[in-house]
Protein backbone atom coordinates (compact mmCIF):
# COMPACT_ATOMS: atom_id res chain seq x y z
CA UNK A 1 0.00 0.00 0.00
CA UNK A 2 1.16 3.55 -0.74
CA UNK A 3 2.54 5.90 1.89
CA UNK A 4 -0.37 7.38 3.92
CA UNK A 5 -1.13 11.01 3.14
CA UNK A 6 -3.76 11.41 5.89
CA UNK A 7 -3.92 10.16 9.45
CA UNK A 8 -7.31 9.52 11.03
CA UNK A 9 -7.16 9.30 14.80
CA UNK A 10 -10.01 7.99 16.92
CA UNK A 11 -9.74 8.92 20.57
CA UNK A 12 -10.68 6.53 23.34
CA UNK A 13 -9.33 4.40 26.15
CA UNK A 14 -7.95 0.88 25.56
CA UNK A 15 -9.50 -2.20 27.10
CA UNK A 16 -12.83 -4.00 27.13
CA UNK A 17 -14.08 -2.03 30.16
CA UNK A 18 -14.16 1.17 28.10
CA UNK A 19 -15.24 -0.06 24.67
CA UNK A 20 -18.83 1.24 24.78
CA UNK A 21 -18.07 4.41 26.81
CA UNK A 22 -19.13 7.77 25.40
CA UNK A 23 -15.44 8.78 25.61
CA UNK A 24 -14.64 5.99 23.11
CA UNK A 25 -16.77 7.22 20.23
CA UNK A 26 -13.55 8.03 18.35
CA UNK A 27 -12.44 4.37 18.48
CA UNK A 28 -15.91 3.29 17.31
CA UNK A 29 -15.84 5.74 14.40
CA UNK A 30 -12.38 4.61 13.25
CA UNK A 31 -13.53 0.98 13.35
CA UNK A 32 -16.34 1.84 10.90
CA UNK A 33 -13.89 3.71 8.66
CA UNK A 34 -11.40 0.81 8.75
CA UNK A 35 -14.09 -1.54 7.48
CA UNK A 36 -15.00 0.83 4.63
CA UNK A 37 -11.32 1.36 3.78
CA UNK A 38 -10.70 -2.41 3.63
CA UNK A 39 -7.87 -1.65 6.02
CA UNK A 40 -5.02 -3.96 6.93
CA UNK A 41 -5.26 -5.90 10.20
CA UNK A 42 -4.70 -3.78 13.30
CA UNK A 43 -1.15 -3.93 14.59
CA UNK A 44 0.60 -2.40 17.59
CA UNK A 45 2.96 0.48 16.72
CA UNK A 46 3.61 4.02 17.98
CA UNK A 47 1.81 3.31 21.29
CA UNK A 48 -1.30 2.66 19.17
CA UNK A 49 -3.27 0.17 17.18
CA UNK A 50 -2.74 1.14 13.54
CA UNK A 51 -4.13 0.02 10.20
CA UNK A 52 -3.77 1.36 6.67
CA UNK A 53 -6.56 1.63 4.15
CA UNK A 54 -7.93 3.67 1.28
CA UNK A 55 -10.86 6.08 1.57
CA UNK A 56 -11.95 8.05 -1.54
CA UNK A 57 -8.63 7.16 -3.26
CA UNK A 58 -6.67 8.60 -0.30
CA UNK A 59 -4.28 6.28 1.54
CA UNK A 60 -5.02 6.75 5.23
CA UNK A 61 -3.32 5.65 8.42
CA UNK A 62 -5.99 4.77 10.98
CA UNK A 63 -4.86 5.17 14.56
CA UNK A 64 -6.32 4.23 17.96
CA UNK A 65 -3.90 5.44 20.67
CA UNK A 66 -3.43 2.88 23.44
CA UNK A 67 -1.95 5.38 25.90
CA UNK A 68 -5.26 6.24 27.61
CA UNK A 69 -6.96 9.47 26.66
CA UNK A 70 -4.79 11.91 28.63
CA UNK A 71 -1.59 10.87 26.79
CA UNK A 72 -3.04 10.52 23.26
CA UNK A 73 -0.65 13.15 21.89
CA UNK A 74 2.38 10.90 22.47
CA UNK A 75 0.97 8.28 20.08
CA UNK A 76 -0.26 10.83 17.52
CA UNK A 77 3.06 12.70 17.54
CA UNK A 78 5.13 9.51 17.15
CA UNK A 79 3.10 8.27 14.16
CA UNK A 80 2.89 11.71 12.51
CA UNK A 81 6.66 12.15 12.65
CA UNK A 82 7.36 8.63 11.41
CA UNK A 83 5.15 9.09 8.33
CA UNK A 84 6.42 12.68 7.82
CA UNK A 85 2.91 14.10 7.94
CA UNK A 86 1.97 17.65 8.92
CA UNK A 87 -0.60 18.55 11.58
CA UNK A 88 -3.08 19.58 8.86
CA UNK A 89 -2.93 15.99 7.50
CA UNK A 90 -4.31 14.71 10.81
CA UNK A 91 -8.05 14.29 11.51
CA UNK A 92 -8.99 13.55 15.13
CA UNK A 93 -12.43 12.12 15.95
CA UNK A 94 -13.55 12.63 19.55
CA UNK A 95 -16.48 12.98 21.93
CA UNK A 96 -17.73 16.44 22.87
CA UNK A 97 -20.02 17.18 25.82
CA UNK A 98 -20.67 20.74 24.57
CA UNK A 99 -22.68 19.32 21.66
CA UNK A 100 -26.07 17.62 21.84
CA UNK A 101 -26.01 13.85 21.46
CA UNK A 102 -25.46 12.97 17.81
CA UNK A 103 -24.57 16.52 16.72
CA UNK A 104 -21.36 16.67 14.64
CA UNK A 105 -19.03 19.56 13.90
CA UNK A 106 -15.74 19.63 12.00
CA UNK A 107 -13.09 22.32 11.94
CA UNK A 108 -9.38 22.86 11.65
CA UNK A 109 -7.55 24.28 14.65
CA UNK A 110 -9.15 25.80 17.73
CA UNK A 111 -9.12 25.16 21.44
CA UNK A 112 -9.34 21.89 23.35
CA UNK A 113 -12.55 22.77 25.23
CA UNK A 114 -11.23 21.00 28.34
CA UNK A 115 -10.88 17.67 26.48
CA UNK A 116 -7.77 15.97 27.90
CA UNK A 117 -7.07 13.98 24.72
CA UNK A 118 -7.01 17.19 22.66
CA UNK A 119 -4.87 18.96 25.29
CA UNK A 120 -2.28 16.19 24.91
CA UNK A 121 -2.39 16.31 21.10
CA UNK A 122 -2.06 20.12 21.12
CA UNK A 123 1.07 19.74 23.29
CA UNK A 124 2.65 17.22 20.89
CA UNK A 125 1.72 18.44 17.39
CA UNK A 126 0.27 21.94 17.81
CA UNK A 127 -3.32 22.98 17.05
CA UNK A 128 -3.45 22.95 13.25
CA UNK A 129 -5.04 19.49 12.94
CA UNK A 130 -8.67 18.80 11.98
CA UNK A 131 -11.19 17.84 14.66
CA UNK A 132 -14.44 15.96 14.18
CA UNK A 133 -16.48 16.58 17.30
CA UNK A 134 -19.29 14.13 17.99
CA UNK A 135 -21.75 15.28 20.63
CA UNK A 136 -22.43 12.96 23.54
CA UNK A 137 -24.53 15.46 25.50
CA UNK A 138 -23.86 17.05 28.87
CA UNK A 139 -25.05 15.42 32.10
CA UNK A 140 -26.25 18.83 33.35
CA UNK A 141 -23.84 19.09 36.29
CA UNK A 142 -20.07 19.65 36.02
CA UNK A 143 -19.51 17.20 38.87
CA UNK A 144 -21.04 14.42 36.76
CA UNK A 145 -19.00 14.95 33.58
CA UNK A 146 -16.35 12.28 34.28
CA UNK A 147 -18.96 9.64 35.10
CA UNK A 148 -20.93 10.66 32.00
CA UNK A 149 -18.08 10.35 29.48
CA UNK A 150 -16.74 7.18 31.13
CA UNK A 151 -20.25 5.75 31.21
CA UNK A 152 -21.63 3.51 28.49
CA UNK A 153 -23.98 4.79 25.82
CA UNK A 154 -27.61 4.32 26.85
CA UNK A 155 -30.30 2.45 24.92
CA UNK A 156 -31.73 5.84 23.86
CA UNK A 157 -28.29 6.85 22.49
CA UNK A 158 -28.28 3.83 20.20
CA UNK A 159 -31.10 5.41 18.17
CA UNK A 160 -28.68 8.04 16.83
CA UNK A 161 -25.31 6.34 17.38
CA UNK A 162 -25.65 3.44 14.95
CA UNK A 163 -27.06 5.52 12.05
CA UNK A 164 -24.39 8.19 12.58
CA UNK A 165 -21.49 5.72 12.63
CA UNK A 166 -22.94 3.92 9.60
CA UNK A 167 -23.14 7.23 7.66
CA UNK A 168 -19.57 8.24 8.54
CA UNK A 169 -17.81 6.28 5.75
CA UNK A 170 -20.16 7.78 3.15
CA UNK A 171 -19.52 11.32 4.43
CA UNK A 172 -15.79 10.97 5.05
CA UNK A 173 -14.54 11.89 1.55
CA UNK A 174 -15.76 15.43 2.30
CA UNK A 175 -13.75 15.48 5.54
CA UNK A 176 -10.63 14.41 3.63
CA UNK A 177 -11.16 17.40 1.30
CA UNK A 178 -11.73 19.81 4.20
CA UNK A 179 -15.34 20.37 3.05
CA UNK A 180 -16.99 20.83 6.44
CA UNK A 181 -20.47 21.77 5.18
CA UNK A 182 -20.95 18.77 2.90
CA UNK A 183 -19.39 16.42 5.48
CA UNK A 184 -21.97 17.37 8.13
CA UNK A 185 -24.78 17.38 5.54
CA UNK A 186 -23.86 13.84 4.40
CA UNK A 187 -24.20 12.58 7.99
CA UNK A 188 -27.82 13.67 8.27
CA UNK A 189 -30.42 10.94 7.85
CA UNK A 190 -31.97 10.95 4.36
CA UNK A 191 -35.23 12.90 4.25
CA UNK A 192 -38.30 10.74 3.75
Amino acid sequence: MAQPTKMIVGLGNPGADYCFNRHNIGFMAVDYLAEEAKATAWQKKYKSLIATGCLADVTCLLLKPQTYMNLSGEAVGDAMRYYKLEANDVIVIHDDIALQSGQVKIKQGGGHGGHNGLKSIDAHIGKNYWRIRIGVGHPGDREEVTGHVLGNFSKADRLWLEPLLSALPRAFPFALQGDAGNFVQALLPPSK
